[in-house]
């Protein structure tokens, strides 16, 4: 489940992000070459980063990608490593749900006083900060998940499958998967 869910975020990514590569492109060219401008592909980009990045965090969760420093991870003793895994989780599971609450009080003021960008376009700001909203609850969910998943692992003592699922990824298993995908390319 959690790989078709990455593959959807990631496709939905790099479609978004071709997408508003080809159409920067293509206002660049026309106002360098014939003086048009397509006014509003500004904000266009603003509203495509913050959704796509909100999407972002949680295939970095399900990839194990949000960065840890590792340095002396290797070197502490069994148990201190499996409850710094553990609490790893703990504190990106609060730090989702930080994000999805303030997310919800701006989606709220937006919603409230009925706000519009302040751009040519006079874009109704609850469409993008809705699909913003959304990716910042999908990763708040996807947290939660991966806590009590870890808390059962951490609780019932399975430190191989914890370090596995939640610790950082050692240079080993990052190469076999760089090479993994080098072959599959």
């Amino acid at each position: 489940m959690a790989d078709v869910l990455a593959n959807a975020i990631a496709r939905l990514f790099g479609v978004a992000m071709v997408a508003l590569a080809i159409l920067v492109t293509v206002e660049t060219l026309a106002r360098k070459f014939i003086g048009l401008s397509f006014q509003g592909v500004d904000e266009l980009g603003g509203y495509t980063l913050a959704v796509t990045s909100s999407l972002a965090f949680t295939l970095a969760l399900i990839d194990r990608a949000h960065i840890r420093i590792d340095l002396l991870h290797n070197m502490l003793p069994g148990f201190l490593q499996r409850v710094l895994n553990w609490l790893s989780i703990v504190l990106l599971a609060a730090f989702a749900l930080l994000l999805a609450w303030t997310g919800w009080l701006t989606l709220d003021e937006t919603i409230e006083f009925r706000s519009t960008a302040p751009t040519p376009w006079a874009t109704p700001l609850v469409w993008p900060q809705s699909a913003w909203f959304f990716g910042l609850l999908l990763f708040a969910a996807s947290c939660l998940v991966a806590l009590l998943d870890a808390s059962r692992l951490f609780f019932f003592g399975n430190s191989r499958e914890l370090a596995r699922r939640y610790g950082p990824k050692a240079v080993e298993e990052e190469m076999d998967e760089e090479l993994a995908d080098l072959r599959r390319r």
